[in-house]
């Protein structure tokens, strides 16, 4: 995570200093990029760790006695990207009146950490059957795919990586507003993770160094 603030620093530093020119004297462009505002998105990524323990059960076939149950647990840890898709970003300008559509955050990427996984990480029932090879390359599989799926309900982290884009967003444009003595009313739409909109805000205001930050 730390990495990514830093590139999302780097590079709004970059796109200010392109605007502005970095003191050579031209015309500076007021309008805010819309390549720009994506690939600040692109950056704007929230990665988090998670560590569980997973409960695995399965019936093994077997005559009379022979048969019985596999149970077991397994402990792990992995990470996950939260972030949004920016191709649905978009920005309509009036003026200095902005109307910025910004979509909801989804899992990006999620993996199990194959380092976390080692001999003490599965967990035998007493009256388990045996666990083979091929139980743990399953048991890490499922691991994946539940790590995914409560990742993808966890509504409050969602909600914290489209925050975290559109701060980046709104730093953005008020920086440009600063450049260029202006400052920008922004309009918000939001939208679902298929690119639907959902609900639009009241106007915020991207202030400028006159007004001081909000």
């Amino acid at each position: 995570m730390k990495k990514a603030k830093r590139a999302a620093c780097f590079l709004l530093a970059a796109v200010l200093c392109l605007t502005t020119g970095c003191g050579q004297k031209k015309e500076l462009d007021a309008e805010p990029s819309i390549s720009e505002m994506r690939a600040i998105c692109d950056l704007a990524v929230m990665e988090c760790y998670y560590h569980n323990v997973a409960k695995f059960q399965q019936e093994v076939d077997g005559i009379l006695w022979m048969g019985g149950e596999k149970n077991f647990w397994v402990e792990y840890s992995g990470v996950v990207e939260f972030g949004i898709d920016a191709s649905y970003v978009n920005i309509e300008a009036d003026d200095t009146r902005l109307t910025v559509t910004i979509p909801a955050a989804t899992v990006q990427d999620c993996r199990v950490e194959s380092s976390s996984l080692n001999e003490d990480s599965y967990i035998v029932a007493k009256d388990s059957k045996d666990i083979t090879a091929e139980d743990e390359v399953y048991a890490f599989s499922q691991a994946q795919a539940i790590l995914e799926e409560q990742a993808s309900q966890d509504e409050t982290l969602l909600l914290q990586a489209q925050q975290r884009a559109q701060t980046l967003l709104e730093n953005y444009i008020k920086n440009l507003g600063e450049a260029v003595g202006k400052q920008y009313t922004i309009q918000w739409v939001y939208l679902d993770a298929e690119g639907n909109p959902v609900r639009s805000n009241n106007s915020t205001t991207a202030n400028s160094a006159e007004s001081g930050e909000k």
